[in-house]
């Protein structure tokens, strides 16, 4: 197995890296203290064609694959995880349920939009009583004259509340025994955002409640065939697993890049910090796991590229890479001492944003019974 990346993908790499360190990392605390949604960022990320990074030229996306992605959003994360979980939920989330099962007028409409970050995407499946048990679906849609009329609720969804967001695709009981996806418009009269979630982390990215009273949308925005939103939905989320094991990745690594240079020049005892074995242990550990992380990131993104079945993968990555987060910037904050408690570093960041790795997309219980079933167990 070639473990080696194209030339393509290495400059995917260092365009994404560079523009982390010299566009995101300078404003990154600033965006989290103040809690403000990075406008900025995302339309410059809209112009370098990251937004629409895994769909078709034709489409208006970038024309990469699923490992230039993964690779987009670990490099992004590295830095700041509320600007990589906003182009992460906008592509995995937003955008893929037109890709996949839109119709050739849905994906006109919206496709160039969505890829040009011109509008945000946003998914909402997870509700009061549907999240881990994703099946218990709440929100329903009957057919009137024509047009579907939606009522429920939706939580914690990003992306749907911004100044330039324009869709959430919805799963939404049609039936008695049915789910299926529709896509609802910002705007649309009964479809309402909620205020933010006050949050642990991710504190730049844009998360809230909806609601939907007697919010009326076209027959028309049914996403592929009635019924099959169960289907499609579990096959987005399997595509989501990807991108937030990439961040998994990514936010450790940012972790060890921090510790690693503040351990070399933290002074005790007469010399660096970084010459003590304990503070070497720790290090190579987090080296060690991460890079094992990413090769399996990078082996779930490829089985996808070649059309295989990536599930296991996916969520073998995904539990791997969010418990792997969460340590990492424990031992960063711990190689800090004080200092990683001190905003001003952006280990405490770090430390905050990692958690929610173990919960979203599937908690890490959700991807051990994903991992169970797939061995026969």
């Amino acid at each position: 197995m070639d473990f080696t990346l194209s030339d393509e993908h290495r400059l995917i790499q260092s365009t994404v890296r560079d523009f982390a360190v010299h566009e995101v990392a300078p404003v990154a605390e600033d965006l989290d203290r103040e809690k403000r949604f990075p406008y900025e960022i995302v339309a410059k990320l809209g112009d370098l064609g990251l937004m629409g990074i895994p769909f078709p030229q034709e489409l208006g996306g970038g024309g990469g694959d699923s490992l230039a992605y993964a690779i987009a959003v670990e490099e992004l994360t590295r830095v700041d995880s509320s600007v990589a979980i906003t182009l992460c939920a906008h592509t995995s989330l937003g955008t893929q349920p037109i890709y996949l099962f839109g119709n050739d007028e849905q994906k006109a409409e919206w496709m160039p939009k969505l890829c040009s970050g011109q509008a945000l995407g946003a998914f909402g499946l997870t509700e009061p009583e549907a999240g881990s048990d994703a099946g218990n679906v709440r929100t329903r849609a009957g057919l009137d004259g024509g047009e579907w009329v939606i009522d429920g609720a939706k939580q914690f969804i990003t992306n749907a509340g911004t100044e330039i967001s324009g869709i959430v695709c919805i799963t939404a009981r049609t039936g008695p025994e049915e789910i299926s996806n529709l896509i609802v418009e910002n705007g649309t009269p009964g479809y309402e955002q909620g205020e933010p979630y006050r949050k642990m982390g991710w504190n730049a990215s844009d998360t809230r409640p909806l609601t939907f009273t007697e919010a009326r949308v076209p027959e028309a925005n049914l996403l592929g065939p009635r019924g099959m939103g169960f289907r499609q939905f579990l096959q987005v989320l399997d595509i989501g697993r990807i991108g937030v094991a990439a961040m998994g990745v990514g936010l450790a690594q940012g972790a060890l890049d921090e510790a690693l240079a503040y351990a070399k020049e933290r002074q005790a005892f007469g010399q660096s910090i970084s010459k003590f074995q304990a503070i070497q242990m720790k290090l190579a550990d987090m080296a060690t796991e991460i890079e094992a992380g990413r090769l399996l990131v990078y082996k779930a993104a490829r089985q996808k590229d070649r059309g295989e079945d990536f599930s296991l993968t996916a969520a073998q990555a995904k539990l791997k890479t969010g418990r792997l987060a969460v340590r990492c910037a424990e031992e960063a904050v711990q190689i800090h001492g004080g200092y990683g408690y001190i905003e001003e570093y952006p280990v405490c960041r770090f430390y905050r944003d990692a958690k929610i790795l173990t919960i979203g997309e599937g908690t890490d219980e959700v991807q051990q019974m994903v991992i169970a079933r797939a061995l026969g167990a």
